[in-house]
């Protein structure tokens, strides 16, 4: 009977310390669910200011005749360097498929400069993994002078795989990894997150599954760049919204980067059209705290393409994150000029008050006489601003008599201006041999402004002529 009961008193005591643990892993489970409930609630709190800014849109179109960049261009990655930008895009051209080349600028809203060395990564020769497209990079630096570049290609196996290549200079010469492609089949690159010592790998994947040419996005993960990767078994990472939804056709491309403790994503959402190029995107934003479960924005999409003119889609986002606000780089279809593609940016401000600078006219020449028009000044959008400056700089030659004079074109839908000055007697006074800026104020009571610089000295040119728009809200 003793043993009997000390047999009853050990099960008792196990049982009691086998519900403890459970109680222990219950209340930790619930604190953990606890704590990321608040770091949800922190991230939505501290993104709800997301404010949209469409910039000088487009900050790159296609090149001209015979370029090798001539046909189709698209946003792959944008990546800060020092003091310089780098924005790599794919395009097609001279009968080619998709090659990648790169652009610079000293501010992410430009202006822009295509490398004169482009394409900086070429199709691989006839029969390869690649013979058809390379396209999608995103780079990653590693040392002073070691950068990688993942990026996606089609070929011999009809299939988008993915390939790495270095290279001691954003620039170039790049190498191809001797191994590639370093996974079959596994879509279109948006982006390499470095993590706790591994790679996480984000791909739109499998490619047409939600709609044509629209995926999920999807997880790979390895120990080292060259791989080998293992798919993420909880593939896809976010799925494409219910159907109804702005986003129900699923994701044309998207970025993430890690910041903060936390992995944001940006990506270009699909409201599904039976016809493709009718299908439209803006752009939607998710987070993530272990960059395998991502939580969308409750107040997607936080960039609507319904901002820029006659604007479409905003397709293959990038993003960039600097101070106070994110630049989303993507590309830009229109809705009038179906299958005619640019490069365009958007701004997210995520705190007010706020203070962007913006190019929306740079000229090297302006000739005796002459006035640019509406087409040469990119658009401003006056939605969520507050304040509204622009600041015009010219040089004159030597032999200069006349003024300069600026003419602010306003505009209720982007796309019909006003024939008549919103502004009047807006001059840029001549002074001969002399660099000459005036800054002026502009009430943005209107939706969208554009500008004309007219040269009054019939004459004499002038030279180097800009306007900039500093923006407030």
């Amino acid at each position: 009977m003793m043993q009997l009961t000390k047999r009853l008193c050990l099960h008792l005591s196990v049982a009691v310390l086998l519900c403890s643990i459970c109680e222990t892993a219950l209340s930790q489970e619930t604190r953990r669910e606890e704590r990321l409930d608040v770091r949800a609630k922190s991230i939505e709190r501290a993104t709800s200011e997301f404010i949209q800014i469409p910039g000088p849109n487009p900050i790159l179109v296609p090149g001209p005749k015979g370029a090798w960049d001539s046909g189709v261009i698209e946003a792959s990655d944008v990546f800060k360097d020092h003091d310089t930008y780098y924005f790599y895009y794919h395009a097609t051209g001279r009968g080619s498929g998709y090659q990648l080349g790169v652009a610079t600028a000293g501010h992410p809203l430009g202006p822009w400069k295509k490398y004169e060395k482009n394409p900086v990564l070429e199709r691989g020769p006839k029969g390869s993994w690649e013979k058809s497209y390379v396209a999608c990079a995103y780079i990653v630096k590693e040392k002073t002078n070691k950068y990688y570049m993942w990026y996606s290609g089609y070929g011999s196996n009809n299939k988008w795989a993915i390939g790495l290549a270095t290279a001691s200079s954003p620039l170039g010469p790049w190498k191809k990894y001797e191994k590639n492609p370093i996974m079959d089949d596994f879509g279109y690159v948006g982006g390499v997150v470095k993590y706790q010592g591994q790679y996480y790998l984000y791909t739109a994947h499998p490619i047409g599954s939600t709609g044509a040419d629209y995926s999920p996005m999807s997880l790979a993960i390895a120990d080292k760049p060259e791989g080998p990767y293992t798919e993420y078994e909880g593939n896809p990472v976010l799925k494409q919204g219910p159907w109804g939804s702005w986003d129900d056709g699923g994701y044309s491309e998207a970025e993430v980067f890690f910041h903060d403790g936390v992995f944001h994503m940006f990506y270009g959402g699909t409201k599904l059209h039976p016809t493709r190029i009718l299908s439209r995107e803006s752009i939607g934003y998710a987070y993530s705290f272990d960059g395998k479960h991502f939580t969308k924005h409750p107040r997607n999409p936080v960039a609507i393409r319904e901002m820029v003119p006659d604007g479409a889609a905003f397709a293959e986002v990038h993003a960039l994150p600097e101070g106070s606000f994110i630049y989303l780089f993507h590309t830009l279809r229109y809705n009038s000029r179906q299958g005619a593609e640019d490069l365009g940016i958007q701004v997210l401000a995520t705190q007010r008050p706020f203070k962007l600078r913006m190019p929306i006219l740079i000229e090297e020449s302006l000739g005796a006489g002459e006035i640019t028009s509406l087409k040469q000044s990119q658009p401003v959008c006056l939605d969520n601003l507050t304040t509204l400056a622009l600041t015009v700089e010219a040089t004159f030659t030597s032999n200069a008599s006349s003024s300069v004079r600026i003419h602010v074109l306003t505009s209720f839908d982007g796309l019909n201006y006003d024939t008549i000055d919103y502004l009047q007697q807006i001059v840029l006074t001549c002074t001969p041999g002399e660099t000459v800026r005036k800054t002026f104020e502009v009430k943005p009571i209107v939706k969208y402004l554009k500008v004309r610089v007219e040269n009054s000295d019939t004459s004499e040119p002038v030279k180097n002529l800009s306007v900039y728009a500093t923006m407030g809200g």
